[in-house]
């Protein structure tokens, strides 16, 4: 992400981060909606509805768009801890599905302060530092229907 976009997202607040977010034509059209952004960025929920547009053939979720639910959150809120000195980036992720994906689907993503701090210490300290990131999906009676991996990579712009 350029320095320009980068300062943008300090700028933003919870309240337009999510509502560009929510109208992000790749969100928009799987049905992919953040219901909430924490003031402080450190925990985002979002939701999915299962939609005549963002089903499979079986009827069920989609599982592309059900990977792309966790895309973009963890990046955003370690970019925005972090600021314009450090890149982040999304390096990897998998998905192992474990139930059929019917309703309304859930992904809460949290990030502690000490975790940030560890984060900035590694990439303050080392040429890079890539650590992986779970988050599970979860139907509306709260049971996981899949588990995902989410590899981020960090680095001090300095520190090429």
């Amino acid at each position: 992400m350029s320095d320009e976009k980068k300062r943008l997202l300090d700028r933003l607040s919870p309240g337009v981060l999510k509502w560009g977010i929510n109208l992000w034509p790749p969100f928009l059209g799987a049905g992919i909606k953040i219901k909430h952004i924490a003031p402080d960025f450190r925990f985002i929920e979002v939701r999915m509805k299962l939609r005549w547009y963002n089903k499979n053939y079986v009827g069920t979720h989609f599982g592309g768009s059900m990977y792309a639910m966790t895309d973009p959150f963890f990046m955003l809120m370690v970019m925005k801890y972090l600021g314009s000195d450090y890149i982040v980036w999304d390096k990897a992720a998998s998905i192992e599905y474990k139930k059929v994906a019917r309703g309304t689907l859930s992904a809460q993503f949290r990030v502690t302060e000490e975790e940030l701090q560890l984060i900035k210490y590694h990439a303050d300290t080392n040429e890079k530092y890539i650590f992986d990131r779970p988050i599970d999906l979860t139907n509306d009676a709260g049971e996981v229907v899949a588990s995902l991996v989410r590899t981020l990579y960090v680095r001090k712009k300095n520190n090429l």
